[in-house]
């Protein structure tokens, strides 16, 4: 009798334990809600339709052109500017950009890596920014070397660093890398395009190390939701 009761309690236990063991599992991590989608080139282009300009007086975009047409302009948290693209192909010496591809190589960057060296045109995406004049200084707008931005083309966003500064006078040039992730041609000696560039530089900002990519994107993608929220 008493082994009857007591494989009668056993099948009951039995009968009980997944129900228990069930109940006693922690319920299973809710899925992580989806990141916001970045800004697209149309939401961004659309908030520099117009232009609060602060330059005094305006750009020109190549040497060997007489006009003087590129405004930059204020915006809140950010400026920007509507230009050509000319190739910078300066930095450390790789097969795309060196003495022999490009006519006025120069071996060094403004800005440099967090090693010390030149910055990659080759490799990172980056601007430049015209040195400082009476025109603008960059500097006066918040903005440094590895600053973010985001440069807009033909439907597509870059998201690069200012990595180099230009003559004084002129403005619209980006790396060898920037203008083959935007689908232009790259070449320094013919490379380019004449216009329907727009460079949107952030405020105070600065991505960490200068020659990473991976954070400039991620950086440039917040900084952009909130330029399009803002203004």
């Amino acid at each position: 009798m008493r082994k009857l009761i007591l494989l009668a309690t056993l099948a009951l236990a039995a009968a009980l334990l997944p129900s228990a063991l069930a109940s006693a599992s922690p319920a299973p991590a809710a899925a992580p809600a989806a990141a916001e989608a970045a800004p697209t080139a149309a939401q961004l282009l659309a908030k520099t339709a117009g232009c609060n300009q602060i330059s005094n007086g305006k750009y020109k975009t190549d040497e060997d052109v007489s006009g003087k047409t590129v405004a930059v302009c204020d915006a809140n948290g950010a400026v920007f500017w509507k230009a050509d693209m000319d190739i910078d192909c300066d930095g450390q010496r790789t097969t795309e950009c060196n003495e022999d591809t490009d006519c006025c190589f120069q071996a060094d960057t403004a800005f440099h890596q967090s090693d010390g060296k030149p910055l990659n045109a080759a490799k990172l995406p980056y601007i430049v920014v015209p040195s400082s004049s009476s025109i603008w200084k960059y500097s006066s707008s918040g903005l440094k070397g590895g600053g973010s931005c985001a440069v807009i083309y033909n439907g597509k966003v870059e998201y690069a660093v200012i990595g180099d500064t230009g003559p004084s006078q002129i403005i619209g040039e980006a790396s060898y890398a920037t203008a083959k992730d935007l689908g232009i041609n790259p070449d320094p000696s013919n490379g380019g395009t004449d216009s329907g560039v727009t460079y949107i530089c952030f405020k105070n900002s600065a991505v960490s190390p200068i020659e990473n990519h991976a954070n400039a994107v991620s950086k440039g993608q917040s900084l952009a939701t909130t330029f399009v929220n803002n203004n």
